[in-house]
């Protein structure tokens, strides 16, 4: 998937940085070759869930919101027809899988940019977990609450970034009040529900305050792609990066 700066900046890193990483993860733990089993949780527009698909992976979606299901259902129309058997697409709500698909369903489960939205992640994610297959994978994408003051303080707002300093909450970008997670409070609910954590990475290090409507310069994007990827692995950076992506591996 190369990088596409019609989707903004700060969408286009967090897509190719979570797509690269998920595809890491997976070519560390399974053949190569062999067709996965993939539920995609709150797939939105379905980014993650096609570009699965295009590398030959058998992918269920579900969202439960229409507007972003139907757009995940034409770009899956434009798509060859042996893409297009491989995907099934369901509305639905992530904290219903099992009313959906029998446990041990899926080799990998995505949930990216969901759990910001749901009051007691707990049961959720024991249901994704639920999902999986002994040594499959759980994709967790949440907001960082460790590091929800870097962007009020970076655009100059310190009275906001002096009370993220303790509040999990935050307003997300069309004006709702949400929730982040903290990366120790998930590694133990991780363990708790037999899916530990085996990988993280920070997604959004240094492009998270960038204008969704900015015109980067040619190049910039590759170059900003460059720099978050190490970032992202590298500590102490990735420690304060506004997303944070969690593998976890069933047990």
């Amino acid at each position: 998937m190369g990088p596409d700066s019609a989707r903004g900046v700060r969408e286009t890193v967090r897509q190719e940085l979570v797509g690269r990483q998920l595809d890491e993860q997976i070519a560390g733990r399974f053949p190569v070759g062999r067709r996965l089993r993939v539920l995609d949780v709150g797939m939105g527009r379905g980014v993650q869930a096609l570009r699965l698909a295009r590398a030959g992976h058998s992918v269920t979606g579900l969202e439960s919101d229409a507007e972003p299901l139907g757009a995940a259902r034409a770009a899956l129309a434009t798509e060859p027809e042996g893409i297009r058997e491989r995907v099934r697409l369901i509305e639905g709500d992530g904290r219903d899988t099992g009313v959906h698909f029998l446990p041990g369903s899926f080799d990998v489960v995505l949930c990216h940019g969901v759990l910001m939205y749901v009051e007691e992640p707990d049961p959720m994610l024991a249901g994704l977990a639920r999902m999986l297959a002994p040594g499959g994978l759980l994709s967790l994408l949440v907001r960082n609450a460790d590091a929800l003051a870097m962007r009020p303080a970076l655009a100059g707002d310190f009275g906001a970034a002096l009370a993220a300093f303790d509040s999990a909450a935050y307003t997300d970008d069309r004006g709702r009040t949400v929730r982040a997670d903290r990366l120790e409070a998930l590694r133990a609910t991780l363990a708790g529900i037999a899916a530990p954590l085996h990988a993280w990475y920070g997604v959004r290090v240094f492009t998270d305050g960038v204008p969704d409507d900015a015109v980067p310069a040619p190049g910039e994007v590759e170059r900003a792609l460059v720099l978050e990827d190490r970032a992202g692995r590298t500590d102490p950076y990735r420690g304060v990066a506004a997303l944070l992506h969690l593998c976890g591996v069933r047990g």
